[in-house]
């Protein structure tokens, strides 16, 4: 038997939209600006309330597939923050050779070691050879996180298609005219309404989809945004498109929705391929953390309705590294003082986005609680002792027992031997003994889990 929670499936969605916005490097708020754009023009050119509803939830999600593509960004363009590389090129019409031109050699990194030049012309060249690559990446894996969210086909297909362009210039496939879908097509006008709302003002982005009609956008699309005069509704609408609960009240059809513990076990299992994808050292990361955590508190011998909550803090844990730069995350070398306190900021993050979430506010503490330590020298509120709850205890032990046995930039994954000889020197000071006394019993079955990933583990084991 499920319970029934009272949360709106817009409210938590639309919450969660701001962390891909952090992935983009863009304004909290983006995906909820764009999703206000887009169903504005959506009722001008009369789609049906079924594809509307569709066009809210894609909008919404059109980001769930980036972090897939920061870390090969960053690499491209040899070692660049892939933050500001993505908030750039969103203003960038990369068919206009010159305008390409000018962007590979304004944001080509140094990590190549190579004069000037010589890495202006290798990120040139890696650019054009791997660019379309990780744009089809990107799109394939946004569409199947939507599916994976049990969202209609329509609205996959819609992110799916989101960088295609009318004039056959898009990605992932050429498509050209009416062989995109047309909520795509509103979809891809939406978010370029937004970049440009937020760079150059309201003026900028109509003379942005003028320049554009019938290159870019479908020329009837254009003229429904174009259409929308200075005292339309959608202007003040925006100022709050930062607020999940205001957001959820544009959702078409009925506003209130219900959700199953299911449901939202489904979201937390989508966002944590998100944010391991964020880069390639993580790939297994927060499922590992969510393993780790749920045979601890099994040993303890936790209920089952708090063993559940436990693994959705531990799937989101990380959740604030979707802010964080690659060039930062998988830097090889030694991280400077200010880059090891934006690392430390990662946690705030977690808290402030999972906060922010109707569904997920009780597990946002000890989600990003996770770097604190039972001596109170952990980070980012530097609380210790009583101060930290159990969960917090458990998660802390989850975390480092995993990172540790993974391969990370800086060093190979450790041998079982020598992670636990770490876990019991820092027992007491680090970490609650207790907790470090139940990994030792459940040790074996996490190293034999490890690979594969039981990646439906939330909606069969804690059901």
């Amino acid at each position: 038997m499920h319970d029934l929670i009272e949360y709106r499936r817009s409210e938590v969605v639309a919450a969660l939209s701001h962390a891909l916005d952090l992935t983009e490097g863009q304004p909290i708020g983006h995906a909820g600006r764009s999703c206000l754009v887009g169903m504005r023009v959506g009722e001008t050119i009369g789609l049906t309330s079924s594809q509307l509803g569709s066009l809210y939830y894609a909008l919404l999600l059109k980001d769930a597939g980036c972090s897939s593509s920061a870390a090969r960004l960053s690499e491209i363009f040899g070692g660049v923050d892939d933050l500001e590389l993505k908030r750039a090129a969103k203003l960038v019409d990369f068919s206009r050779t010159s305008d390409a031109v000018r962007f590979v050699t304004g944001h080509a990194g140094t990590s190549r070691g190579l004069s000037r030049s010589r890495e202006i012309v290798a990120a040139a060249l890696a650019f054009k050879r791997h660019g379309g690559e990780v744009v089809a990446a990107r799109c394939d894996r946004g569409a199947r996180i939507v599916e994976q969210l049990g969202f209609p086909g329509e609205s996959a297909g819609a992110v799916r298609s989101l960088d295609e362009r009318w004039d056959g210039k898009g990605r992932p496939d050429g498509l050209v005219g009416d062989q995109i879908p047309v909520l795509a097509r509103v979809a891809c006008l939406a978010q370029h309404v937004d970049f440009f709302l937020t760079a150059v003002g309201r003026e900028g982005a109509r003379e942005m989809v003028r320049r554009r009609r019938g290159t870019w956008f479908d020329p009837q699309i254009a003229d429904a945004f174009l259409s929308v005069g200075d005292g339309d509704r959608l202007w003040t609408s925006l100022a709050t498109a930062d607020t999940p609960d205001v957001l959820a009240v544009h959702e078409p059809g009925e506003v209130t929705g219900m959700l199953l513990d299911d449901d939202l076990d489904r979201i937390a299992l989508a966002f944590a391929d998100v944010i391991d994808a964020k880069s390639p050292f993580t790939a297994d990361h927060s499922r590992g953390v969510a393993r780790a955590a749920v045979a601890i508190a099994t040993v303890l011998g936790l209920p089952d309705a708090e063993i559940r909550t436990l693994n959705r803090a531990a799937l989101l844990h990380d959740i604030g590294k979707l802010g964080v730069s690659n060039s930062i995350l998988d830097k090889r070398g030694p991280l400077t003082d200010e880059e090891r306190r934006v690392i430390q900021d990662h946690p705030r993050f977690t808290e402030e986005i999972l906060s922010r979430v109707a569904a997920f506010a009780p597990i946002a503490f000890v989600a990003g609680a996770h770097h604190e330590r039972l001596d109170g020298k952990g980070y980012h509120r530097g609380v210790g002792g009583d101060e930290l709850p159990r969960d917090a205890r458990i998660l802390a032990v989850a975390d480092v027992f995993d990172a540790l046995h993974a391969d990370r930039p800086y060093r190979d994954g450790m041998p079982l031997e020598r992670i636990m000889g770490i876990m019991h020197a820092d027992s007491g000071t680090a970490f609650d003994p207790q907790m470090v006394a139940a990994l030792v019993e459940c040790v074996d079955e996490l190293v034999e889990a490890r690979t594969p990933a039981p990646r439906e583990f939330a909606l069969e084991a804690t059901g």
